[in-house]
């Protein structure tokens, strides 16, 4: 009879590997894989008291330190998403606590992950990787029923999942996880409690330090299409068309644009629609996003076919320090007596960036982009990006912007 309820338990865990691995690959048989996974949960069921704990605790640690680490490196974008969820669930109230909130979630999900794999306070991580995915299995489930995050960020930007496999891939790791908890009185560590807070502790440490490491000076691993060395203008010759799809705060109802005919110097219609996707047709190479000028042209062709051009970019220039304008100003006075061009990327209306170049004349040459696609530019507000006929040679945060000159 163990035999028979270990081999449950093995298969169990075999059919949810199988799962994981081609859901999102074939959604469109989403139905059968949730029935396959029902299945899947019940062989746990029948094996649990049996079952292979080390490989089930090893397979969600996985799980949960990939996920963390995919969000770790990106902290911001992290914070991005949540500000997207507050405003989906109507709790804006807590958007500026939204950076610190990102950065517990993340650590909270790497000692989860970490601690399972090591077999440090294995119980303790048991509990909370249960509470994390009734959390996620839930909100997941929303959002493919109602569609109210279009991607819940659960990868980062490493890996772009639809809600749908979002949710299938959740319940992939609840079928994992169940035998850890129908057996949590079996899973222990042969360390003292101390020892096992100390090392847990360790483990805190150095991730928060990775954590804020890459806010202040960028992902160390840059998962997103602006990386260093990526090629981002169109080669191909053929004429590009891109369209934005824009979501109503109010109602939900989204709208699609070809840009750039839609009202971005409507600041009223602005504070009422929020950009949320962006598809480009008639290119083979991703473009990445779109600029205009005061007079609502198209000047992204001129941008990304400029040779050694320094753009900096804002989404919101009222966050700007007066350290960082110091910095900027310098910056642009030695990078023209070098002979590069420096030009703005901003997501202000028209009225409001001229009050910003009264005040500062160095801001001169700017222009207009939605905001979500600077922020995939270059996380850090402001920031700095070295084009060569739009090859992207580096970049840099604010709190960087001095290592620019040694390599202008």
């Amino acid at each position: 009879m163990k035999a028979k309820n270990n081999a449950l338990a093995w298969i169990s865990i075999v059919v949810a590997i199988a799962s994981a691995v081609a859901i999102p690959f074939v959604p469109e048989y989403r139905l059968w894989f949730l029935g396959i996974l029902i299945l899947n949960i019940g062989l746990g069921l029948a094996g649990a008291r049996h079952a292979k704990l080390a490989v089930c605790r090893l397979l969600v640690g996985g799980l949960f330190i990939f996920s963390s680490f995919t969000k770790g490196v990106d902290p911001l974008g992290t914070k991005y998403k949540m500000l997207d969820y507050f405003a989906s669930y109507h709790i804006e109230w807590l958007n500026e606590a939204a950076m610190v909130l990102a950065v517990l979630m993340i650590l909270a999900e790497f000692l989860i992950g970490i601690c399972l794999v090591t077999n440090v306070c294995p119980k303790i991580a048991t509990i909370g990787g249960t509470l994390f995915m009734l959390m996620f299995t839930t909100v997941t489930l929303f959002d493919a029923l109602y569609d109210m995050v279009p991607d819940c960020g659960c990868f980062g930007t490493a890996v772009k999942m639809t809600n749908w496999q979002t949710f299938y891939k959740n319940l992939v790791i609840d079928a994992v996880l169940l035998p850890l908890v129908l057996n949590i009185k079996s899973v222990r560590c042969g360390l003292k409690p101390r020892v096992q807070f100390i090392i847990g502790l360790v483990y805190a440490l150095l991730f928060t330090g990775f954590e804020i490491y890459n806010y202040r000076h960028l992902p160390v691993v840059d998962f997103m299409d602006w990386k260093v060395g990526k090629q981002m203008n169109v080669t191909n010759g053929q004429e590009q068309q891109i369209y934005l799809t824009f979501k109503n705060k109010e109602t939900g109802k989204t709208q699609e644009y070809l840009s750039p005919d839609y009202p971005w110097n409507d600041s009223v219609w602005m504070s009422q629609w929020e950009f949320v996707d962006q598809r480009v047709v008639g290119a083979d190479s991703y473009l990445g996003f779109s600029a205009l000028d005061q007079d609502g042209d198209d000047v992204t062709e001129m941008i990304l076919s400029a040779k050694n051009l320094l753009m900096f970019t804002s989404h919101d220039l009222s966050k700007v320090t007066e350290k960082e304008w110091n910095k900027i100003k310098n910056i642009t006075e030695t990078a023209k007596q070098k002979g590069f061009e420096v030009i703005w990327i901003v997501a202000e209306t028209p009225e409001e960036l001229e009050k910003y170049q009264d005040q500062h004349p160095f801001l001169e040459e700017a222009y207009f982009g939605d905001e979500l696609e600077i922020k995939t530019i270059v996380r850090f507000n402001p920031g700095l990006i070295w084009l060569d006929e739009g090859l992207v040679k580096d970049k840099w945060s604010a709190i960087d912007f001095d290592k620019a000159w040694a390599r202008m």
